[in-house]
């Protein structure tokens, strides 16, 4: 059976950067630089897949997203 919460709708979710990761953790810098996000307030649209969600996961403190 397939997991729902894990699951690929084939939708997207819009990702902005609110904080900027300077000073927080590399790897978060690596996360946010891997999303495609470059400054604060920059917005990108990403396929809803896990390993997105996970992405967004990490840095949930840094970004707002909007399915």
């Amino acid at each position: 059976m397939a997991n729902q919460r894990t699951d690929s709708h084939g939708g997207t979710v819009k990702v902005t950067l609110l904080k900027s990761p300077t000073g927080f953790n590399r790897n978060q810098l690596a996360v946010v630089t891997g999303l495609g996000l470059r400054r604060i307030r920059h917005t990108v649209e990403l396929k809803d897949t896990p390993d997105t969600r996970g992405m967004i996961h990490k840095v949930r403190h840094l970004v707002e997203v909007t399915e």
